[in-house]
């Protein structure tokens, strides 16, 4: 049988990853591997080459996976095997999908795009290689890169996982406005790789070369390890003016690029319209205060904001906008703490509501912007579910006097219902992802809009001399980002006139330009590096992505039009859309197409709780040829990711068994992505000693019950302050300098002692945090028989001296990795303190959940047996 392993290439504007397994480590060399990027005028266009051989004695199957940037647009992609050029071939995705359904009728596999983080998506393809021979994959993509907070980044993850002969980094950055900062950064750079890296930067010119030696990657020079492996980041801006910006023309294109500089910051009216749903409970609710309470830090005192939270009721914190002012953004803050998740999803109401407190809102700033910021993390359940006719009526509320932000939390959102709305309303849509970093997410959306300094921007050129523009008129523009129009010129002009019209906080604003055609195109001239078309695909890069996001907007007829044209200009410049694919064909023995598929954000799914099991069966059940003859093992289905529908070879997945029983103990391994369910026994002690950590000053202790196998009270000890809280089924009782506290858990309340917060949500948990802690927070569960689920949040604080049944897994737990032991895959062995315990993957219920009919796949301990 032929030996397989997993080369990968993974790039964000150059992200590149090796990975394979230990037995066939190194079979497949890596002796060049480059990523060559241009950067012209924001615009990047980059080459990623790797030339890999097979130094085993027999033919291996090699996997050529790329990540790169949801924005970017593939362009070229091709394998040159013995001198032989393999290309891809970009085509009408209808046409390519019947190609591609003609070779899988033929028994020949499909190669996928799909989408692989919040940036990221994957293109994969694979090649059976020959023993001794050469193969040599060349990828090619564009994008526009965008300017953020004041910055362009281009982040480059390198992770090789072996010692690379030729590694080169090329970047070239041309920027005829004048390059105003240049900075590099690296999370694995040592003072040996440091000398590897140069970086050259004139006015207008940069030049960044990372090129270390075999002995510069090495970890020791004793061993064959490699350093490279994290990011690597280009970070610039350019110079501006307070002009009516910079236009570029090269053969009768041009770009125009916008961004003032020292503009007076337009006052905010802000609603935040926030889901307190059952779904958000948890950690989606921690998350959303946490950012909530910096936000509200960054309000400037001439802002006026309010809170609308709802479930199947919306509630308005106050009946009107309040001014920014230290007392009123204290007194939302302490609103904000006690914000907890229960009931249905009322969307609609919601949003009416708020349209309605703007539309009504008196003594506002005369000359200010006023914004509705939604956050939710499902689909209406409460009141008008249709989600047509919510889009539709909010959108005739709105009346265009409003922007309207829709950020969904997690992936039980619809996305395409999300992203309707808000660019019908002049907003954008956002994903947030369920990471340990989603209140940053949070934040870092708000400081993206945080700072609005034009309004009403209208862009114009000649009409009679300029075709095929881009989008000239804009709602908003926010500081640190930037305008771009493009367009053709369309007869001989001498100048090219620009005049900008807009307002600012304090008047009306209008610049205007003219740009010398012949001295703009001179700019360019005899610049090596440069790739000359540029302007003309930045353009059809520009064009495309607007009229695919207006398609989302539009009714079918025009969403139809506006389709056909964006396909058109997709197989004019050979770009991969959402509209077009690219078909690969290869030599396996005989000759297999494979195809690659545009994805989008509106059908971005939830990653698989296990993809490694999955990607390895398919991996093993492809190699054996297995796919027609044993169709109980395998199967042909379809899939979709963001709206494009693609083929693919998967094996049929088990239904995972329902749960019938709650764990006792239920825990996240720190640093992994491993939950365990423990299970002790202690009856016959008086509690049990949980958790210890003496520079935490916390301890915590419990008592199983007498009848059911699970916990009946946790008593919660803290050094500083001194307090002592004892949580039952009954009621939660603190005590602190020699006063005693009890919270009952028929209703919500929330109480501070001397920073240690304390907070009951009714009949369903209580949280226990103080600053830069580890948070305890303890569910009560009443059905099927009472108890108290145990669990903690923000365990990065635990110290190394944690102790105790539970706290020696936050420090002294690891899951061995012993390939001489034969094990079940649903088997493995966790070393605690020294001691081997026997993991079992098994699927319990999740008290941590607001609804406990989705299983939690853990690995179940038994500390008694």
């Amino acid at each position: 049988m032929e030996d397989r392993m997993l080369l990968s290439l993974m790039v964000f504007s150059s992200l590149i990853v090796l990975a394979e397994t230990s037995a066939q480590k190194h079979a497949f060399e890596i002796y060049s591997l480059r990523v060559d990027s241009k950067v012209t005028s924001r615009f990047a266009h980059t080459v990623i080459t790797s030339k890999v051989v097979n130094r085993a004695n027999e033919s291996r199957e090699a996997t050529f996976e790329v990540e790169l940037p949801k924005t970017a647009f593939i362009t070229n992609f091709s394998m040159s095997i013995d001198g032989k050029v393999y290309p891809g071939i970009i085509k009408e995705k209808a046409s390519a999908q019947k190609e591609y359904d003609a070779a899988v009728s033929h028994g020949q596999s499909a190669g996928l795009v799909k989408i692989t983080g919040r940036k990221l998506e994957q293109f994969q393809v694979s090649v059976n290689i020959a023993a001794g021979s050469k193969v040599t994959f060349e990828l090619t993509y564009e994008e526009l890169l965008k300017r953020q907070l004041g910055k362009f980044e281009l982040l480059i993850k390198v992770q090789p996982k072996q010692l690379v002969k030729h590694f080169q980094i090329d970047v070239h950055i041309f920027e005829p406005q004048g390059i105003r900062f240049l900075e590099t950064d690296s999370t694995f750079m040592t003072n040996e790789l440091s000398q590897a890296l140069t970086k050259v930067q004139s006015e207008t010119k940069a030049h960044i070369l990372f090129k270390p030696t075999v002995d510069q990657q090495r970890v020791k020079p004793e061993l064959d390890e490699t350093l490279l492996n994290g990011d690597f980041i280009v970070r610039y801006d350019v110079e501006r003016g307070a002009t009516a910006g910079d236009i570029q023309i090269v053969n009768g294109y041009f770009v125009h690029y916008f961004a003032p500089v020292e503009m007076p910051v337009f006052p905010k009216n802000v609603i935040f319209v926030i889901d307190r749903s059952g779904s958000m409970a948890g950690r989606k609710i921690e998350q959303t205060r946490d950012a909530l309470l910096k936000i509200l830090q960054d309000l400037r005192p001439e802002d006026h904001f309010s809170f609308i939270t709802f479930n199947s009721k919306v509630v308005e914190w106050k009946s009107s906008l309040l001014q920014a002012t230290a007392e009123n953004v204290a007194s939302a803050t302490g609103f904000v703490q006690t914000l907890s998740a229960s009931g249905g999803t009322d969307i609609s109401q919601a949003l009416l509501t708020a349209v309605g407190m703007l539309d009504k809102a008196e003594e506002l700033p005369e000359r200010s912007v006023s914004m509705i910021i939604l956050l939710t993390d499902g689909q209406p359940t409460s009141g008008e579910n249709n989600v047509e006719v919510i889009q539709e009526s909010i959108q005739k509320a709105i009346k265009g006097k409003y922007a309207l932000f829709c950020l969904g939390f997690g992936f039980d959102v619809s996305y395409k219902f999300l992203e309707k709305m808000s660019l019908s309303n002049g907003g954008i849509a956002r994903r947030i992802y369920e990471n340990a970093d989603a209140a940053l997410q949070l934040q870092g959306f708000y400081h993206e809009v945080a700072t609005p300094i034009l309004m009403k921007i209208e862009m114009q050129y000649p009409e009679n001399a300029v075709e095929g523009l881009t989008k000239n008129n804009f709602k908003l523009f926010f500081e640190g980002s930037e305008i771009i129009v493009s367009g053709k010129i369309s007869n001989e002009l001498d100048l090219l006139p620009v005049e900008i019209k807009a307002q600012t906080h304090t008047s009306d604003l209008t610049l205007k330009e003219e740009a010398n055609v012949k001295e703009k195109e001179q700019i360019f001239q005899n610049q090596s590096y440069i790739f000359g078309d540029f302007i003309e695909r930045l353009w059809a890069y520009l064009t495309i992505q607007q009229l695919l996001e207006k398609s989302v907007s539009a009714q079918e007829e025009d969403q139809k039009a506006l389709e056909a044209e964006a396909l058109k200009l997709s197989l004019q410049y050979s770009f991969v859309t959402p509209l077009t694919s690219m078909v690969v064909t290869k030599p396996v023995g005989h000759q297999q197409t494979e195809i690659a598929n545009k994805p989008t954000e509106a059908e971005n799914k939830k990653p698989s709780s296990s993809p490694t099991r999955d990607v390895s069966r398919q991996r093993s059940a492809r190699l054996r040829g297995q796919w027609r003859h044993e169709p109980e093992s395998g199967s042909i289905r379809k899939l979709s990711f963001k709206g494009v529908s693609f083929v693919r070879l998967i094996e049929k997945m088990r239904t995972p068994p329902l749960a019938n029983e709650y764990p006792q103990l239920l825990l996240q391994l720190p640093k992994q992505n491993e939950i365990i369910c423990l299970s002790t026994d202690g009856k016959t002690q008086p509690s049990v000693h949980l958790l210890s950590d003496p520079e935490q000053g916390l301890t915590v202790t419990g008592k199983l019950g007498d009848r059911e196998n699970h916990f009946e009270w946790f008593e919660i000890t803290y050094m500083n302050p001194p307090a002592q809280i004892h949580i039952s089924m009954d009621e939660i009782t603190i005590s602190h300098n020699n006063e005693t506290t009890r919270l009952p858990w028929k209703e919500s309340a929330t109480s501070t002692i001397q920073g240690l917060q304390v907070s009951v949500e009714k009949e369903r948990s209580f949280t226990a945090s103080l600053s830069d802690t580890v948070t305890v927070k303890i569910s009560l569960i009443k059905s099927p028989y009472g108890f108290l689920g145990l669990y903690f949040l923000n365990t990065n604080h635990f110290s190394d001296k944690v102790s105790g049944v539970l706290g020696q897994f936050y420090s002294k737990a690891q899951f061995e990795n012993n390939p001489s032991i034969n094990q079940r895959a649903d088997e493995r062995l966790l070393s605690i303190s020294g001691s081997e315990h026997k993991a079992t993957r098994q699927y319990k219920k999740d008290y941590r959940l607001e609804s406990t009919s989705d299983p939690v796949s853990c690995w179940s301990i038994d500390l008694a047996s």
